[in-house]
């Protein structure tokens, strides 16, 4: 754990879209283990001293390969993995100090959807039954017509007829099966909304369907939204802002045109250099250069490039 508050990594506003719906500052998530040298414990930094805001209506984008800790720090930010140190608020109160008591009724305004939506949905429960859940555990909803309304009103948000709420969720494909996870997310109007690569398992056409309903739904409902993904490609039509996360830290953060068009750490440009070109001929002919990335850790500060655009140094500082 971090014994002293260090200087915060990103000194500066970075939520332009208006009101901070969530600040995490400084975040660190470890996880104790046994290496595999005469089985001797380790600490496994997943999340180093993350901080990053998201503001009311603004979609920011965490993009990094497996075992970057993005998932990590979603799952912290939410509280399901409690942070080892560091601060996360959510609309101004400081939540990561909570107990899991005071920390119940919060729950209704920060919600997750998932990677695999076979899963994350009970298959021995009805759709309807499956969306009408957090709203009977909230109480907001009184009668059993009134419930049902609201169900089919999700139901229909999300672009499914009413009758989906008599079905199962295997009589559904994948797309449909996400779009039912979406509406019992946001049943209760939540101010955060986390996905967790909601989009990777899907097809590519159905992938679009998928992030034009989220970038309405959240034009329409306004809230904050923290896009964890591995593709720069999908994480590119619908972030206001992207940050790539390496190593279990931040090490660019930026508006998305000025991270596609002027990546500045090796990292973000190896990632973008992944991305195929939809042009058989070009990319058949694509050149990529060789990145130079760090594989290791060392203390870095971001440092803003041009207005909004945060980069890490790619190299080591040389001892003083």
């Amino acid at each position: 754990m971090i014994s002293r508050r260090a200087e915060p990594l990103i000194p500066f506003d970075p939520a332009p879209a208006g009101k901070t719906v969530l600040a995490v500052e400084e975040v660190c998530k470890h996880f104790s283990g046994k290496g595999a040298l005469f089985g001797k414990s380790r600490v496994i930094e997943a999340v180093d001293r993350v901080t990053l805001h998201i503001g009311a209506s603004e979609t920011v984008g965490l993009v990094g390969e497996s075992g970057s800790g993005k998932s990590t720090l979603g799952r912290a930010i939410l509280q399901l993995d409690r942070p080892t140190a560091g601060t996360v608020m959510l609309d101004g109160r400081i939540i990561s100090t909570l107990s899991d008591r005071e920390l119940r009724p919060l729950r209704r305004d920060m919600q997750m959807i998932f990677q695999d939506p076979q899963s994350s949905l009970n298959p021995r429960m009805k759709v309807g039954a499956i969306i009408a859940e957090p709203l009977e555990i909230a109480g907001d909803i009184s009668g059993r017509r009134a419930l049902r309304e609201r169900v089919h009103q999700l139901l229909d948000l999300v672009r499914l007829p009413a009758s989906a709420a008599e079905r199962y969720p295997y009589e559904f494909s994948g797309g449909q099966r996400q779009r039912i996870g979406i509406a019992r997310a946001i049943a209760l109007n939540p101010k955060l909304v986390v996905a967790d690569e909601a989009v990777s398992s899907l097809d590519v056409s159905i992938q679009a369907q998928v992030i034009n309903l989220l970038t309405d739904l959240q034009s329409e409902l306004k809230f904050a939204c923290l896009f964890i993904a591995h593709d720069l490609a999908v994480v590119r039509h619908i972030a206001d802002r992207i940050a790539v996360m390496f190593l279990g830290r931040i090490v660019e953060l930026a508006p998305t045109d000025s991270l596609f068009e002027r990546p500045r750490h090796p990292y973000t440009r190896a990632l973008l250099d992944a991305v195929p070109i939809p042009d058989p001929e070009v990319e058949a002919h694509r050149r990529r250069e060789a990145a130079p990335i760090v594989r290791r850790r060392y203390p870095w500060q971001l440092t803003e490039v041009e207005p909004g655009h945060f980069v890490a140094p790619s190299e080591p500082e040389a001892p003083r």
